[in-house]
């Protein structure tokens, strides 16, 4: 569990990430954790790096509960996630699942911000 954030029902759908603490514009918010994957799921968020390869981590702590928005409040930079403007305690952080998503009716997973290849050694379960 988080000092930093909670999940609880969400207007905008199910579950949602909800700020327990203010971030302030370009702050660190968390890490998405889990396992590699290469097979998609409900919480799977695929990080793609410059060279398109692209790694699935399926979500196992709060931030598999992200919710989408066209205006989000945070983006992930890799498997990091990060605060585009301030966020105020109990604000629900949401980020932008890509452009195929929003007017979707079979939405494409989500997608983080392309990455430079981290060196071979650093891979491996986030």
């Amino acid at each position: 569990m988080s000092d930093k954030f909670e999940v609880k029902g969400s207007p905008i759908h199910g579950n949602g990430v909800f700020a327990k603490k203010r971030f302030r514009r370009n702050a660190f918010v968390g890490v998405y954790e889990g396992e590699l994957t290469t097979e998609n799921d409900t919480y799977v968020l695929w990080v793609e790096y410059d060279d398109g390869e692209v790694i699935g981590i399926d979500g196992r702590n709060e931030l598999r509960c992200l919710n989408h928005s066209s205006t989000p409040n945070a983006e992930f930079r890799g498997d990091r996630l990060f605060a585009l403007r301030e966020i105020r305690p109990g604000t629900e952080i949401t980020f932008h699942y890509g452009e195929d998503w929003a007017d979707a009716k079979n939405p494409v997973p989500a997608r983080s911000t392309p990455l430079p290849r981290a060196p071979r050694a650093a891979r491996g379960a986030v």
